[in-house]
Parts: structure tokens; sequence; C-alpha cells
């Protein structure tokens, strides 16, 4: 887990039939035994305190059995706004233990799903994709639920973990590709090793129509450090043009 607890990062992303729709969007946690349960504490404060319409989660929540960290995982319960999941490489293992524990009225697993929402009276479609190794672990990972979206002329915003899935983002008509995957690199220089295989590695990028939103994650992964690749909690505005 990283040492200090990041800053809010403030992001406008264009979207006008959205425009003023506000999301928290978290990736790469990674809670296992070690993770402070103060931190997600002082985590769900804060997302509270921003009110967000709603909270996307893209991958890699846990790095351990959900049973061991149930204590922790219920913490999310505690967020006054529906959230919306998607499962990371490192969530695979024991994404059945994980779906159970966390879903609920306002918790939504949303792998190769959609939900057609509303944002005041404008209705838009969230989706979403299981990680690109879901089918190592024998998980299913189709988009064949999602094609019929395409057709449909209102707002997409689209969830994966991993950033290589902006091309089927983007053959499914999103607006907004959100993801997150790569740590912003975490430790300079690692970063320029994760160029070698994203397309994108950390912050917003605009391809054809659609924005994509890259985070570099609340946690870390291998050791409890970040060099020049700050964490991040990602409050997204929505808004009519880029700012």
């Amino acid at each position: 887990m990283m040492i200090d607890f990041p800053e809010t990062k403030v992001v406008s992303i264009p979207c006008t039939p959205l425009e003023g729709m506000e999301i928290v969007h978290l990736s790469d946690l990674h809670i296992d035994h070690k993770t402070p349960i103060k931190v997600l504490e002082k985590l769900v404060t804060i997302v509270n305190s921003i009110s967000p319409d709603i909270v996307v989660i893209t991958g890699d929540i846990i790095d351990t059995n959900p049973l061991d960290i149930a204590d922790k995982l219920m913490l999310f319960k505690k967020i006054c706004c529906p959230i919306y999941f998607v499962s990371g490489n490192h969530d695979l293992r024991w994404l059945s233990l994980l779906v159970t524990l966390l879903s609920s009225e306002t918790v939504h697993f949303m792998d190769n799903r959609y939900h057609c929402l509303y944002y005041q009276d404008q209705p838009y479609y969230l989706a979403g994709i299981a990680d690109r190794f879901a089918n190592f672990f024998g998980i299913k990972r189709t988009s064949n639920t999602l094609e019929s979206i395409n057709s449909h002329k209102i707002p997409l915003i689209f969830l994966a973990h991993q950033p290589k899935d902006y091309r089927l983002a983007l053959r499914l008509g999103s607006s907004v590709f959100l993801t997150g995957h790569t740590h912003g690199g975490q430790i300079f220089p690692f970063h320029l090793l994760v160029r070698m295989v994203q397309p994108f590695l950390n912050g917003i990028h605009h391809k054809d129509q659609m924005y994509i939103y890259v985070s570099r994650g609340f946690g870390t992964w291998g050791v409890p450090f970040r060099l020049l690749a700050p964490s991040e909690v990602t409050h997204i505005k929505m808004c009519a043009e880029m700012v």
C-alpha cells in the first residue's frame, strides 16, 4: 500500500449530454492484510465528501483472499452513492468470492454487462468488460451482450481494467473510457516498460470521438513505494468542452 494518502485529482471530461455529472474513479486499490483500515476509512470519507453521482472501480480491488479482508471490503458499502466495478487481473483468482462479498443494492458488478442509467433526465449507458486475463482463470470474457449498445444514440461510459481495451470501447461507440492497470509506471523509469505493452500510461487522451482516462491507481503492487507516479483518487467532472 502507498505510504502517503493521495490527493484528489480533479479531471474535466467533455460529454455535453452529461454536463454537470460527477464521478469518482478508483482503480488498483490492491487491498490486502497489510492495508491499514484507517486508509480505507479515509477514502470512504473523501468519496462521500465529494458526493459524486456514481463511483466506478476499474479493477484490482484485492491482492488476497477477500474472506481474509472482509471487514475492509465492507467499508465500500458505506459510500453514499452507487458503485460499479469491473475485474482486474489481481481479482480473478478470487473473483466469485469478491463479487459475493461486495454486491448489493448499491454495489454492482459490471463484467460483460451494461446498465441504462440516468443523470437528471438524460439516459446513458454504463458498461464493463472482464479483465483480459479472465479466460486463463476459466472466467467468461465476452462483449456479445454489449454489442447492441452501439445502435443507441445516447452516451456510453465504458469500464475496463486495461487500457488495451480502448479498441473495444471505440467499437461500441463509447463517449468515455475509464481504465487503470498501469499505476502510471509506479516507480520511474518503469513507465518505459509499461508503454511497451500498453497504449496509454496515465491521464486523459482523445481517440476519434472518445475520451480516455487512465488512472494511476490508489494502491501499489510489489513494493509500497512510488516515484514520479503519485497515486490518485480521481474526481471526474463532465463538461461541455475541454477545460
